[in-house]
């Protein structure tokens, strides 16, 4: 059978206007970072071309070798930059920082990430020998639902960021994170699906 990554691991739900408190055990993923706007940056666009044909081809390669298949998951970014403004009011993408994230399932490893990095060496993959395989733990985290499109995102982040984490005794730390459930070269702006996550602590 193959495995619905999003729907067996916790933290891929998330409702519209509802800030919840979720912890997020350790995950791994396949992970590739870049700086500036990821709708102009030929780095975002190289990223991309790189870390879907090795996570495709890591598929292929559970599939035939440990005959244990499963849909690839739902691209993920890590977004930080100096000044938190540049999120919430300015919107200023060219001093973003990313990471590009894709989760592996728990039964592949460094051994099998590797001989996938082998098996698509062919492909048109510019940064292919940059991915890497790292493990993020988050923990505690507010997350939400966000519908529409990314850059009406600033006062959802301000609302988490400004009232609900001083207002329930935490604090920011780690990156925020974005889950894109939706395809953005199918999907109408006004429809896009993200779940927007912020790790926090406890003051």
């Amino acid at each position: 059978m193959k495995v619905d990554l999003k729907k067996e691991l916790a933290g891929y739900t998330a409702r519209r206007g509802e800030l919840a408190l979720v912890d997020i055990p350790p995950r791994r993923y396949l992970a590739l970072d870049g700086h500036g706007d990821p709708n102009t940056s030929q780095a975002y666009a190289d990223a991309l071309a790189s870390i879907y044909p090795l996570a495709y081809t890591l598929k292929l390669l559970s599939r035939r070798e440990l005959d244990r298949d499963y849909v690839v998951g739902p691209l993920e970014a890590l977004w930080w930059a100096e000044d938190l403004a540049t999120f919430t009011t300015a919107r200023d993408k060219t001093q973003w920082d990313w990471t590009v994230m894709l989760v592996v399932p728990d039964w592949l490893d460094a051994a099998h990430v590797e001989a996938a990095r082998e098996a698509a060496a062919g492909k048109d993959a510019p940064l292919l020998d940059q991915v890497r395989l790292e493990e993020l733990d988050e923990g505690l985290c507010v997350q939400t639902l966000h519908i529409g499109p990314y850059d009406e995102e600033g006062p959802v982040l301000a609302e988490i960021h400004e009232r609900f984490v001083p207002s329930q005794g935490l604090r920011l730390r780690g990156r925020h994170h974005e889950i894109y459930l939706s395809d953005a070269r199918r999907t109408a702006p006004e429809k896009l699906r993200t779940i927007l996550r912020q790790p926090v602590e406890r003051v």
